[in-house]
């Protein structure tokens, strides 16, 4: 009888330890199982406001592409209208140069084309950025010695004395040249433009076996730049106006040395020319369609 009574207590202190180690156990697990549930919530609720944020940023873009698309549409109405004018006043224009017009503005940006109110505004803009685009490309900088200003749909360039002649001379020096080199690229680039060189000294008199004045020495040196421009590089001189302002359009003052020498240039003026930007597209035309 002792022993069954001995028996009975020592299975159940067994069972009892089982029990216990089972439930430190299972406690362990549930400890786990809510910090990994926490960890879940947190990381979920990061995702969301993450995800939050990715929604906020495409509902602006698709904002912003509906109103691009609304500019786009405005513009491209716009521009319609205006290539529905009449190109030179006189005679309408054929569907397939309207498209090439489009074409055309279509490239450039929208805000620059915001205060164009006729067609002429229109091209003589997108020629203008053409041009800029070409200047940028050719590496023509500003510095001490080079200026360039874009003057709505005018493009001048103006050259120091310097760079360009010796003094009272109208020989080109060989340093201009890698500028002249790349103003004909620009001009070859846009064969719908023209290009006035205006020669311009100070008010200190000249006159020698071959220059008789100021006047003299700024037409000279005008045409001595177109003939560079056309016989080196090929340019059209059809395209090319030689130019003199002697004194007469100064900068600045000429009480000082430094205010003369400001006052010794050269302006390379670029010039849209709309007739011949129309006779170009019907060139085209004509040739396509033979």
């Amino acid at each position: 009888m002792k022993k069954i009574l001995a028996l009975i207590v020592m299975t159940t202190l067994i069972v009892s330890c089982v029990s216990k180690k089972k439930y430190v156990e299972l406690e362990g697990d549930l400890t786990e199982t809510r910090g990994e549930l926490q960890k879940t919530t947190i990381e979920k609720e990061e995702l969301e406001a993450k995800m939050a944020k990715i929604e906020k940023r495409v509902e602006i873009y698709n904002a912003q592409v509906n109103s691009l698309q609304s500019d786009n549409a405005d513009l491209t109405a716009s521009n319609n209208q205006k290539i529905d004018l009449l190109a030179d006043g006189s005679a309408p224009m054929s569907e397939n140069m309207k498209a090439k017009l489009q074409e055309t503005l279509a490239k450039l940006p929208t805000e620059s084309l915001e205060g164009a109110k006729t067609l002429k505004d229109s091209m003589n803009i997108a020629i203008a950025y053409n041009l800029e685009q070409s200047i940028n490309e050719n590496n023509i900088e500003n510095d001490g010695d080079i200026d360039v200003k874009i003057d709505q749909t005018v493009v001048m360039i103006s050259v120091a004395d310097s760079l360009l002649f010796r003094s009272g001379s109208y020989t080109v020096s060989s340093k201009a040249h890698s500028l002249l080199s790349k103003l004909a690229d620009v001009i070859q680039a846009e064969p719908s433009i023209d290009v006035m060189i205006e020669g311009h000294t100070d008010s200190k008199g000249i006159h020698t076996e071959t220059i008789v004045d100021n006047w003299d020495l700024s037409v000279k040196r005008s045409t001595a730049i177109v003939r560079v421009l056309q016989n080196k590089y090929k340019v059209d001189p059809a395209r090319l106006i030689p130019s003199g302002r002697s004194s007469y359009v100064p900068l600045t003052d000429n009480s000082s040395y430094k205010n003369r020498a400001r006052n010794r240039r050269t302006n390379i003026i670029i010039m849209p020319n709309l007739n011949k930007f129309f006779a170009l597209m019907v060139e085209e035309e004509v040739v396509s369609l033979d």
